[in-house]
Order: C-alpha cells, then sequence, then structure tokens
C-alpha cells in the first residue's frame, strides 16, 4: 500500500508535497515516481510516452496514491510550460522536480551526424534547463524546493568515458556543471539542487541495447560489486535528496555505481 509506514514514517516523509518526474513512463523515472508517491507525495509522471506515463499513475492511485499523468517532450518550451501549468491546476504547487529524461544511441564518433548529436543534447541537457528554470520560478514564489537531476558516472573527471557515446558524455558533464551553477543561484531562494550519477543500472532502455555476452563481461569487469544496479537503488537516492533529510545539501553529486569510479 502507498503512504508512510513504520519505516518511512520518520525519515524522507513526502506527505504534502507534489513532485514531478520526466522520463517516468519507465525504468528509472517509473521507480521515482513510485518511491516518492509511497512516501505521500503528490507525483506528476510525464514522459513523451503517455500510454506508458497512464500506467504508472495508475499503478499509483490503485495502491491509493495521487498521481497526474502527462505527455510532454521536455526539450520543447511549449511543452514545458504546459506541464507546469498542468501541474498547479491539479495540485497547486511544485516542491520537487527530478530531471531524469534522457537517451543514449551509440554512435561512433567519427560517424556520428551533427543532427545526432543535437538530438542527445536537446533531451538531456536542454531539456533539464528547461525543466528547472520553468519549475525553479514556481518554487521561488515559495521559498523552498528540491531539484534532483540524474546525470551519469560518463560525466568526465571524476567519472568515466564512454566509447560511441561522445554526445551522452557531454550532455551528462554538462548536467553536472549546469547543477552546480544553478545550486549557487538558487540557494538564496530556498530551492536545493542536487545530481545523481548513477553507474550501470539494469533498465529497459539499457536492455534494449544488444550487446554481446564478451561485452557485458568486461562492462561489469571494473565494478567491485559485480552487477548491474536496480532503478529502485537509484529511487533511494532521489527520495533523499528529494526529501528534508537532505536539507543541508546543494549542488553535490551523489555517485550510484557499485564502486565502479572508486575502481
Amino acid at each position: 500500500m502507498f503512504g508512510l509506514n513504520k519505516t518511512t514514517s520518520k525519515f524522507c516523509d513526502l506527505r504534502g508535497k507534489v513532485a514531478i518526474i520526466t522520463g517516468a513512463a519507465k525504468g528509472m523515472g517509473k521507480a521515482d515516481s513510485i518511491k516518492l508517491a509511497n512516501a505521500g507525495a503528490k507525483v506528476v509522471v510525464c514522459d513523451i510516452d503517455f500510454e506508458g506515463c497512464k500506467l504508472v499513475a495508475e499503478e499509483i492511485k490503485k495502491q491509493r496514491g495521487q498521481a497526474l499523468a502527462v505527455k510532454c517532450d521536455a526539450s520543447k518550451k511549449a511543452e514545458v510550460d504546459s506541464l507546469v501549468s498542468e501541474t498547479l491546476k491539479k495540485f497547486g504547487k511544485i516542491d520537487i522536480l527530478v530531471n531524469n529524461a534522457g537517451i543514449f544511441p551509440f554512435e561512433p564518433f567519427l560517424e556520428m551526424p551533427e543532427q545526432n548529436f543535437e538530438k542527445v543534447i536537446d533531451v538531456n541537457l536542454k531539456g533539464y534547463f528547461l525543466m528547472a528554470q520553468a519549475v525553479a520560478k514556481e518554487m521561488a514564489k515559495q521559498k523552498s524546493g528540491a531539484i534532483v537531476n540524474i546525470a551519469s558516472i560518463a560525466m568526465g573527471q571524476v567519472g568515466v568515458g564512454f566509447a560511441g557515446l561522445t554526445h551522452y558524455c557531454a550532455s551528462k558533464g554538462g548536467i553536472v556543471a549546469m547543477s552546480q551553477a544553478m545550486a549557487l543561484e538558487l540557494a538564496p531562494l530556498g530551492i536545493r539542487v542536487n545530481c545523481i550519477s548513477p553507474g550501470a543500472i539494469d533498465t529497459p532502455g539499457a536492455s534494449s541495447v544488444n550487446m554481446d555476452p564478451k561485452a557485458m563481461e568486461a562492462m561489469l569487469a571494473p565494478i567491485p560489486m559485480k552487477r548491474k544496479g536496480k532503478s529502485e537503488e537509484i529511487a533511494n537516492a532521489v527520495l533523499f535528496l528529494a526529501s528534508d533529510e537532505s536539507s543541508y545539501m546543494t549542488g553535490s553529486t551523489i555517485v550510484v555505481d557499485g564502486g565502479w569510479v572508486a575502481g
């Protein structure tokens, strides 16, 4: 049953909060939506896959949670503005944003068309900017809010690079840098901005990438825990950053990768 239980009643209580999750039709976004709803939040489930959104929202409602399904391409400002308007009309405010929508088409760098590079940047980075800016304007009115941006260990610097994902790595590194700058500007307005950088996570999107057994073995080799993570394990970190339990955190990046980067 959704709603607070004995294990959540004193930790990560989101009762009375309204959360928007992008890319929420499946995978990590779906897990985030269910996790936040289970903690008491009213959840807006948005994705370009509207049918998938409706299924997630119905799952939440069946367990006595509150949810709204909205179709939204976060890379398009008009659709982002419409999403914010629908959220305010339904729930009256916005307390939490989880920027999760993303794409990762593998392509060799030397063969990557300009339009494909632009599409990944539009979805993975520009979409985060548009969503955060629109939502932060509303959060500023109430002097409170939490923005959680899903990056990746493919973020460069302290992270790692991935061959065939130049555009994706550029977008994820950009998310971390953008989040740090946003955190500085938004802190005086009572808005916290943090990142989560997942490692290899077992999601429908990742599973759709055909990888032979040897390639899979090579990918898991640098991970000390020798397995992929679960969407629910990312959702646990999302819940923490979305809640008041992380009230003194902003501009931070939590790496959830089974020890990959540490190795």
